[in-house]
C-alpha cells in the first residue's frame, strides 16, 4: 500500500468527491480493482468506517474518523 494514495483517499473521502469507483481509479491513476484494495485495507487494517454513499455518489465514513499522517 502507497500512503501517498491513501493520503490522497482519505481526503476525497473526507471531502465526499470520491465519485464512483470508476471515477475514483482515473484520478487517482490506479485500476478498479486497487481502489477496492486500498477501500478494504482502509477498513480491515485502519478501521476506516468506509461506504459508499448511492445518493452522493462517493465514497464516505458514517462515523467521525481522522487519520494523523506526519509530513
Amino acid at each position: 500500500m502507497d500512503i501517498r494514495i491513501i493520503i490522497q483517499l482519505d481526503n476525497l473521502i473526507v471531502n465526499e468527491i470520491t465519485g464512483s469507483p470508476k471515477q475514483l481509479a482515473s484520478r487517482l491513476c490506479i485500476t478498479e480493482r486497487t481502489v477496492y484494495n486500498y477501500i478494504s485495507f482502509m477498513k480491515k487494517a485502519l478501521n476506516a468506517p468506509i461506504v459508499y454513499d448511492y445518493h452522493r455518489m462517493s465514497y464516505v465514513y458514517n462515523n467521525d474518523c481522522e487519520f494523523k499522517f506526519i509530513h
